[in-house]
């Protein structure tokens, strides 16, 4: 099975950037869907986007404060690592930001890393 580590999270200015990583370990990685989740403190835990490891084709969360334009993920097979490029990053875009790895045909991610705390300051 998949294991994932982030690291990458800390503190930022409003307008600032930051860049997280998913380190992945296991076989068959590009087998995988990788896709990137945020949880706010007292809200539920929201989709930002995801990542087929396969072709590197990508799709983003549609919500009302749309990370499109803003984030964008990528994938370096060699180093079996996703990314996810934050910028122009806001307040609300304050944090702890997951990665998780499903496989086809299910919609269900049963593989998550621990997390890594993003913080935004006006």
């Amino acid at each position: 099975q998949v294991q994932l580590v982030e690291s990458g999270g800390g503190l930022v200015q409003a307008g600032g950037s930051l860049r997280l990583s998913c380190a992945a370990s296991g076989p068959t990685l590009s087998a995988y869907t990788v896709g990137w989740f945020r949880q706010a403190p007292g809200q539920e835990r929201e989709f930002v986007g995801r990542i087929l490891w396969s072709s590197g084709r990508t799709f983003y969360a549609d919500s009302a404060d749309s990370v499109k334009g803003r984030f964008t993920i990528s994938r370096d097979n060699g180093k079996k690592t996703v990314y996810l490029q934050m910028n122009s990053l806001k307040p609300e875009d304050t944090a702890v930001y997951y990665c998780a790895a499903r496989l086809p045909g299910s919609d269900d991610y049963p593989y998550w890393g621990q997390g890594t705390q993003v913080t935004v300051t006006t």
